[in-house]
């Protein structure tokens, strides 16, 4: 026979569902606004540079949320998170060593890293954990931000509109 749940587990529970509405409104809501922008041609890098911190945010909050609500889950995979960590990491390091700031990067490849992981937070929140999603998601987010690092030390101006390290060089190339 199954235990009644008790006051802490019935927070625990509550807190966690609160969780999973506010991080899907953060999700939807990061999506929308560099949509928008772009469809409107309302880019600019004070707007990408607050996007970035927004996103940086909704990493942190993932994140906490998975290690409060799923790390039974995740905890025998973890090397790959703590290797995706590492190195998102040093793509801030390298951009703030370069740049002296954290510069509003929204390659392609770290857009569809941030739709792919955002997906995948939200299954994991809403329906469990889901192993090949996991590695499909961290791994991606692992290439994007490598990209990110390299171009990071092969241009020389920060602007709107990069869209990858292959239009980068295709670009020097040609001139």
């Amino acid at each position: 026979m199954e235990k009644p749940l008790n006051s802490f587990k019935l927070r625990f529970i509550l807190r966690g569902f609160r969780f999973v509405i506010l991080i899907c409104i953060n999700l939807v809501s990061d999506s929308l606004d560099g949509f928008i922008a772009r469809t409107f041609k309302l880019t600019t890098r004070f707007g990408a540079a607050l996007d970035n911190l927004a996103d940086v945010g909704t990493y942190i909050l993932a994140i906490t949320g998975l290690f409060i609500f799923r790390w039974n889950d995740v905890q025998p995979h973890a090397w790959f998170l703590y290797i995706f960590l590492a190195i998102f990491e040093l793509s801030y390091l390298v951009a703030f060593i370069r740049f002296g700031k954290i510069p509003g990067l929204h390659l392609y490849s770290a857009v569809a890293a941030g739709y792919i992981q955002g997906a995948f937070f939200f299954v994991l929140f809403v329906w469990g954990f889901n192993l090949w999603f996991y590695y499909i998601a961290i791994g991606w987010g692992i290439l994007a931000y490598i990209e990110k690092i390299f171009v990071l030390l092969v241009t020389d101006d920060i602007k709107p509109g990069l869209k990858g390290l292959y239009w980068i060089m295709k670009h020097k190339n040609e001139e």
